[in-house]
């Protein structure tokens, strides 16, 4: 399974971005589709998730700000992010999950200025 991750760059504080990630290769289904983050010094968090139902799960950072949306049929995952702010500054890297495991893209940089 491949997870090709798009939609980082810089953006100044109070600004939106938003991210997009296409799964390819995968013959079942991906169970639960999010993404995580990694800032500098710091371990790889939980943003965000959403299994094929719809239910979602936020970090608390995040609640409020950002939103996690799937298209099932076409195997994505998007994250709308908005009110960002300089701490929401990382690497963000999409993640699948099915029951052969994890699955995970390559990062994509976000940058929020103040």
């Amino acid at each position: 399974v491949q997870l090709q991750a798009s939609g980082g760059g810089l953006v100044q504080a109070g600004g939106s971005l938003r991210l997009s990630c296409a799964a390819s290769g995968s013959t079942i289904p991906i169970n639960i589709m999010g993404w995580y983050r990694q800032a500098p010094g710091k371990q790889r968090e939980l943003v965000a998730n959403i299994n094929g139902s719809g239910n979602t799960n936020y970090a608390d950072s995040v609640k409020g700000r950002f939103t996690i949306s799937r298209d099932n049929a076409k195997n994505t995952v998007s994250l709308q992010m908005n009110s960002l702010s300089p701490e929401d500054t990382a690497v963000y890297y999409c993640w699948g999950w099915n029951w052969r495991g994890d699955f995970w893209g390559q990062g994509t940089l976000v940058t929020v200025s103040s």
